[in-house]
Parts: structure tokens; sequence; C-alpha cells
């Protein structure tokens, strides 16, 4: 059986860059004092998290991707996606609980849906 198409949602790699000329930056900070070396965890999360935190979507579930961890939502569970007053998608689940999108922007809503292999409604029909 082959595995289904995979649609990844990822923040922009402009961030990962920052971290990285951060961490560049904290090196001095760093090696002035030893109990300054703490610093540069701080752009390390950042860029790791920025290359690690998404969405991936396909046929069979929404992964929700963090810098430590992930969830894994089945379409069974989720009633609707919609956005926030913000512009981020959200899942709404079948217990009521919202779930908020990482890198899934409301303009993306259409590419997400497509991913799952159903049909969006027409809007000229209505």
């Amino acid at each position: 059986m082959s595995k289904p198409a995979t649609v990844r949602f990822r923040h922009n790699q402009a961030l990962l860059a920052a971290a990285i000329i951060a961490f560049i930056g904290a090196l001095p900070l760093a090696n002035a004092r030893a109990y300054l070396v703490p610093v540069l965890l701080v752009p390390l999360a950042v860029g790791i998290w920025a290359w690690r935190a998404g969405t991936d979507v396909d046929a069979r579930e929404l992964r929700v991707r963090a810098l430590v961890g992930q969830r894994r939502i089945p379409w069974e569970r989720v009633v609707e996606l919609a956005t926030d007053p913000r512009g981020r998608a959200v899942a709404r689940l079948d217990d009521g609980q919202q779930v908020v999108l990482p890198a899934v922007r409301g303009d993306d809503l259409p590419r997400l849906v497509s991913a799952t292999g159903q049909a969006l409604p027409d809007a000229s029909a209505q």
C-alpha cells in the first residue's frame, strides 16, 4: 500500500536564518562569562522550532508539530476548519476543543482541504 501524499505547512524559513544570526551574535557574549553560556539556548530553541513546527496534512489525519512532540488528529474528530480573529487556521474537534494549526493561515485552508482528498463546495452554486 502506498503512503498517502502529505502536504506540509511550515513557518517562513527567514526565522531559521534569524536564529542562526542570533546564535552567532550571542557567541561573544557567551564567551565573556561562563554563566552567560545558557544565552545560546534561546536562539537554538528558536531555530529548532522554526525548522520543526508546523502542520502536516494527508487523507488520514492532521499532524500538529511543535518544538517538542506532535499531536495526531484523525479527520473523523474534526468537525470544522475555521479561522480565528488573528487569521490563523483552527480545527474544531468533536469534543469542543479548538486546535490552532501552526503555520497555516486562513488563506491556506483550500490547500489544506484539497490535501484530504475532499472537494471544496462550489461557492458559485450557492
